[in-house]
């Protein structure tokens, strides 16, 4: 049954928060198996989805967090039950805020050559909706909710 959008309703999206060997704006590399011991210990449940890395209003679930060969898939649903998630339902919905970016401790890493760091293990915390992603290609697509069909076109 799909999605309804607006108070108490939901809306489903899905993206990549990282992508493997691609540097971010700080030069920052993440590398294939950074996440693996983090969502062994956490899974999906135990991120947080927030809006611009807010953590006093998460606006949603993650359903599905998992490495696969290009980077750190994510899917889940803004839920519309809190004006926060309304918010950003709205905006994600019309295309305002695309992004996707990830809150973590790291773990191991080693700094590149030039600057940056080659990131081998992360203790991922939390994947946030937000306007401008630290990498560029960390974006979300909306899958089902009002609106849906629009912004999947698009």
């Amino acid at each position: 049954m799909p999605a309804q959008d607006g108070p108490g309703g939901m809306l489903e999206m899905a993206g990549y928060a990282s992508l493997f060997d691609e540097p971010d704006h700080a030069g920052d590399i993440v590398r294939r198996g950074a996440f693996a011991a983090s969502l062994t210990r956490r899974a999906a449940g135990g991120v947080r989805m927030l809006f611009q890395h807010d953590s006093g209003e998460p606006v949603g679930v993650w359903d599905v967090i998992a490495e696969d060969a290009r980077g750190l898939f994510v899917r889940g649903r803004i839920l519309g039950d809190a004006p926060r998630g309304r918010a950003a339902m709205a905006l994600v919905r019309n295309g305002a805020v695309d992004g996707l970016s990830i809150g973590f401790r790291t773990v191991k890493a080693r700094p590149r050559p030039g600057g940056g760091r080659e990131l081998l293990e992360i203790d991922l915390w939390e994947v946030s909706i937000v306007t401008f992603p630290m990498l560029a290609g960390a974006r979300l697509k909306v899958l089902s909710g009002e609106g849906a069909s629009a912004r999947a076109a698009a």
